[in-house]
């Protein structure tokens, strides 16, 4: 997948194109009570700071597989009230095994269900999720309610360059007229949403956190997910956020699958 150099500072992609299926679950219809929004949400500033490795997303195309460490990171945080031990090479073998062991990119929606079935191999465990769903775009409360129920969110997208220099100059990625501000179809890529300030949600990607207008988030997401964890053990009670699932529905879903 293609590699890209703002100043100093490398970047991959590799994330193939979305792909649509209209037996995806939908994340309004799982939900059974909404949560209280804050006006801000950081899952690091309520748990843990938890770490932001690049995972090798400089150097290879494994956005899709870094996007869902962060995410392990912070589920099994919430339920083993531990740090998991993710080294790059976890996920870049997890990345070969679902690529065919080539430099390759992924589908986001074929790697949720690898994920969902299989699960992957991390500090000597094998996590799984429980189910994944699809989220409305145009629905910002949406969004909101899954970060906040510490599902977090996956979000898929096509990068303009302009991206890649508000990056590199520590910027909130927004939306900027001309060419500079055209998705580029060769800048597929996936990251992890843990929180949202006031003007947008906040990711990780490429070894840190950055935050995105919900103008820049409307326009360049072309995919966005939900993810449930398969859960070992229920959460403590100070760890509830409010907001329920229809657990009953969803396992009506998964039983059909």
């Amino acid at each position: 997948m293609p590699r890209s150099r703002v100043g100093r500072f490398w970047c991959r992609f590799g994330k193939k194109p979305a792909r649509r299926d209209k037996r995806n679950f939908q994340f309004a219809a799982l939900l059974e009570v909404s949560p209280t929004l804050p006006a801000a949400y950081d899952f690091d500033e309520r748990y843990v700071a938890v770490p932001t490795p690049m995972f090798g997303n400089d150097t290879h195309g494994d956005c899709v597989i870094a996007g869902r460490a962060h995410q392990t990171l912070r589920f099994e945080y919430v339920e083993q009230h531990r740090l998991l031990k993710v080294a790059d090479r976890d996920v870049l073998r997890e990345w070969h095994k679902e690529n065919g062991n080539t430099e390759d990119g992924l589908c986001v929606l074929d790697s949720l269900k690898e994920w969902r079935s299989r699960g992957w191999l991390v500090d000597k465990g094998t996590y799984k999720i429980k189910a994944f769903a699809e989220l409305n775009r145009e629905n910002r409360a949406e969004i909101k309610k899954a970060i906040v129920m510490q599902f977090g969110v996956g979000l898929g997208l096509t990068l303009p360059y302009a991206a890649l220099s508000q990056f590199q100059a520590g910027r909130i990625w927004d939306v900027v007229p001309g060419h500079d501000g055209k998705p580029d179809p060769q800048a597929g890529h996936y990251v992890y949403c843990p929180g949202y300030a006031k003007t947008g949600p906040v990711c990780v990607t490429w070894g840190r956190k950055q935050e995105m207008t919900w103008r820049f988030f409307e326009r360049y997401a072309d995919e966005a997910y939900v993810v449930i964890d398969a859960r070992d053990t229920k959460l403590k009670k100070k760890d509830s956020v409010g907001g329920t699932l229809d657990e009953a529905a969803l396992s009506a879903l998964l039983g059909k699958l």
